[in-house]
């Protein structure tokens, strides 16, 4: 009832409701990728508090961003089945729970089991995958700039919390500084109640950019068979060339971001004597940056050849990382590092859906995006885990640092093995 009306005075001005639920998917992307990067003001105090090496607290760092990824295929199938509001609604209620229940755990395997599977499996579902299949399905036009909108949100919502949680936690600890990453995720869970809805067919709309109101298709798989989907999805395209270099490309991706500067940002530069509440707030403005570099990347993607941008965009950020290993971290290459790197943070995301949904089609795109991004996670997590066993080894993570910028060079060259789409050009072409 409420979304009906909401849908009908905003078509009164001329409005989509697509975009009314647009914003309520940014938000809830928003608060759990606060969960997501809360993780990164952990390492220290746990470290503190319970005597846990940089190397254990990564290991359940990488389970979580490893079921992050591997998650988002079946949760696509699960959308489909389920619908949206009632997966986003179970994923914010189990990331609520780890956060809640990791502030009374004392045993390592608790933090594995909270941190590593329960948040990771929680944040899985409501992964960048919501983002493409809201973008899909209620937009068929500016779907570019809808995925860069909600790109920006994971991206950016796990910096911005950043400094906050950092001063929280260096104040009054860090189980209260998750108390505002809970607060948000209540909040988020009341919009999506009262807003979200599966299909624009559910409002009586069709998607935004065309006039046909096609109704929801029918989903009667049995459970097995749901989640035999994504597998049979994955088989079905194992050898496809695009895909194959999409999912590198994107390893690539989350092994130089997530996975290495998200994670062990504020540990690197602790090795360099600087606290956590300032190396947070050049994450925030890694963010910052991100979210026009993001937004313009959308842009880009509706307009020009989707390859040409990703060899850019992992070009620069491979340069700016091997940079950074040779800076000597003084603040002001740390603030040059900063807007750079944070145009390119996340910049690849809407090329990839772009491809991924060109190749693949609406209807199974969702699922192959969704392995793909598997790929991001399981980079992100092999960054987690390797920086964390190289800093305990070697007392440094510039190697680190410089693997990450070289692969980026590599993914760059990769991104030619995918052939010329049809009309691709490097011309504007129309939105």
């Amino acid at each position: 009832m409420a979304s009906r009306a909401l849908a009908a005075w905003l078509q009164a001005r001329n409005i989509h409701y697509g975009w009314a639920v647009a914003g309520v998917t940014f938000l809830t992307m928003l608060s759990t990728a606060g969960a997501m990067g809360s993780a990164g003001v952990l390492i220290g105090p746990l470290q503190t508090e319970f005597g846990w090496t940089n190397a254990e607290i990564s290991t359940a760092m990488a389970v979580r961003l490893a079921l992050f990824g591997l998650f988002g295929p079946f949760a696509a199938a699960f959308m489909n089945q389920f619908g949206i509001r009632k997966v986003v609604v179970t994923a914010l209620l189990m990331i609520s729970s780890g956060l809640v229940g990791s502030f009374f755990m004392t045993e390592l395997w608790q933090l594995l089991l909270l941190w590593g599977v329960v948040i990771g499996v929680g944040t899985g579902m409501t992964a960048l995958v919501l983002g493409a299949t809201v973008a899909t399905r209620w937009f068929s036009a500016r779907r570019g700039v809808v995925v860069a909108m909600m790109t920006v949100s994971t991206a950016t919502g796990q910096l911005v919390f950043l400094p906050l949680l950092a001063y929280l936690t260096e104040q009054i600890g860090w189980r209260p500084a998750l108390m505002v990453v809970v607060a948000a995720l209540v909040l988020a869970m009341v919009l999506v109640l009262a807003i979200l809805r599966d299909y624009p067919a559910d409002v009586g709309l069709a998607p935004y950019g065309d006039d046909k109101i096609a109704p929801p298709p029918a989903q009667d798989r049995r459970l097995l068979e749901l989640l035999a989907l994504p597998v049979k999805t994955l088989w079905d395209v194992r050898a496809n060339p695009v895909f194959l270099v999409l999912f590198f490309t994107f390893f690539v991706c989350g092994l130089s971001t997530n996975g290495l500067i998200q994670t062990h940002w504020i540990s690197i530069c602790g090795d360099f004597m600087m606290p956590a509440v300032t190396a947070a707030s050049l994450l925030a403005m890694i963010g910052i940056f991100d979210f026009g570099g993001t937004l313009l990347s959308g842009w880009l993607s509706d307009r020009y050849d989707n390859r040409w941008l990703l060899f850019w965009f992992y070009s620069l950020r491979g340069l700016s990382l091997i940079y950074l290993s040779l800076s000597g971290f003084d603040i002001y290459s740390l603030t040059l590092f900063a807007a750079f790197y944070g145009l390119d943070w996340v910049a690849t995301v809407p090329p990839t859906v772009r491809l991924s949904a060109e190749n693949f089609g609406r209807e199974k795109s969702n699922i192959v995006f969704g392995w793909i991004f598997a790929g991001h996670q399981l980079g992100a997590a092999t960054a987690a885990l390797g920086a964390g066993a190289l800093r305990t080894d070697y007392e440094s993570y510039m190697p680190a640092l410089q693997i990450a910028g070289g692969m980026c060079l590599v993914a760059a060259m990769s991104v030619f093995l995918i052939a010329r789409p049809g009309g691709a050009r490097l011309t504007p072409k129309p939105a």
